[in-house]
């Protein structure tokens, strides 16, 4: 279902107006109150009286009054409203966008990952504690603890509301970045639940990170970031069956990829291999595109693949890179060179029972023809996922190379 444009409007609008508020009057939870208060006054009134000619201007004012309210009622202020009060509520607002300010802000260093994710989709993106809840399948109260503690940690560290000084500014933008990348990875395969994934995430993490690009379009890991979720997004249709299932990159149907999502990824991966050092996001992205590049799987570029993954892992060494690397070496030497690069992950406690390393040595050994030992670690893997799509895919993995003398054996719920 399409949401009214004045949600889309809404939506876009949050931030800005959360913004210009802190920025004036410089408390993020009160300032937050009379916002969403403001947005709901507009959800309410907007759609019977038509939407206003300045939007923006006239949220900043409502949310403006909503907050001198609760500040005069407030006695232990009564110095500070006295202060407030006297102010002019303002007709003209500043054209100044301060979303990225904001987002700085929300994913400040004191906070953690947790925490910054909670916050920026709270505050930058709008999604109501309960939305948030849902998403993360966590109760609303602990989501409200969660988002008000993470308010009170940056009030405690006494941030200003203001973009970092050039030297922190660039460490700062790799959280912003790695928040919205794991809201977006959220999205697109669910850690856990019934469904693969959770398309309003996706699109959010994709709405937001349009906004840092507009704000920072010369910088190659916000375009290369930009990049990889509009690559891996555009596969979305492609990647379960009409009942939910999932479908491997290699079984997809490539025609059902969004070839609009697809050209725009493209041409941005392309523009964000132009800059002057590699990031991980670039790297990430030439590898998406490597893959949209092949109108079948057969012929995709494993050499490319592998090649950029090498590149990856010697500059952002993480252990799934290497599973992935695995993945593309098993590809262009044979399912025991990628076996022998899964064995360097055994001993990394990281990936102890991880469900990936599991999945992905069982599809290895079922290329090598050692059926017996595919069933029990696709078994394995099945039961170490929380994700019920995943775990159906990997059972009907399983019983696909179920050895034969077991065919009347024990049912696919029992241990291993």
């Amino acid at each position: 279902m399409t949401a009214p444009p004045f949600e889309d409007l809404l939506r876009e609008l949050t931030p800005q107006v959360l913004g210009t508020l802190i920025r004036r009057y410089g408390q993020f939870e009160g300032c937050e109150d009379a916002v969403q208060e403001a947005v709901l006054a507009a959800a309410v009134q907007w759609p019977a009286e038509g939407v206003p000619d300045n939007p923006r201007g006239w949220l900043v004012t409502v949310a403006s009054r909503r907050l001198i309210d609760a500040m005069r009622s407030d006695h232990a202020r009564r110095e500070r409203e006295t202060a407030v009060a006297a102010e002019v509520v303002p007709e003209d607002v500043p054209d100044t966008d301060d979303t990225l300010v904001l987002l700085f802000l929300c994913c400040h260093p004191t906070l953690t990952a947790a925490s910054q994710t909670a916050l920026t989709l709270r505050a930058v993106g709008g999604l109501t504690t309960a939305e948030i809840a849902r998403a993360f399948l966590v109760p609303e109260a602990t989501m409200a603890a969660r988002i008000s503690r993470a308010k009170q940690r940056i009030k405690a560290a006494g941030s200003s509301f203001r973009l970092p000084e050039p030297a922190e500014r660039e460490d700062r933008l790799r959280v912003v970045l790695h928040v919205l990348y794991l809201i977006f990875n959220e999205g697109y395969t669910a850690s856990s639940g019934t469904e693969l994934h959770r398309a309003d995430l996706a699109r959010e993490a994709i709405r937001l990170t349009r906004m840092v690009h507009a704000q920072l379009p010369d910088d190659p890991e916000v375009t290369g970031l930009l990049a990889l979720m509009l690559l891996t997004h555009a596969r979305r249709a492609a990647r379960t069956t009409p009942s939910g299932d999932l479908i491997p990159l290699d079984e997809q149907d490539r025609t059902r990829w969004d070839a609009e999502l697809t050209g725009e990824g493209i041409t941005l991966a392309k523009t964000a291999l132009g800059g002057a050092a590699l990031g991980p996001y670039q790297l990430q992205a030439a590898i998406a595109a490597t893959h949209a590049d092949a109108a079948a799987a057969e012929d995709t570029n494993w050499q490319q693949v592998h090649a950029l993954y090498m590149i990856l892992e010697r500059i952002a060494p993480n252990p799934m890179v290497t599973l992935n690397r695995a993945i593309a070496l098993a590809e262009v030497e044979g399912p025991v060179a990628g076996m022998e690069l899964l064995a360097t992950l055994d001993d990394d406690d990281r990936m102890a029972g991880h469900h990936r390393l599991l999945s992905v040595r069982a599809h290895l050994l079922e290329e090598t023809g050692d059926r017996a030992a595919a069933y029990d670690h696709y078994r394995r893997a099945a039961k170490a996922t929380a994700s019920l799509a995943e775990r159906r895919y990997l059972e009907m993995r399983a019983g696909r190379v179920r050895p034969d003398a077991e065919s009347a054996g024990r049912p696919m719920s029992d241990p291993v």
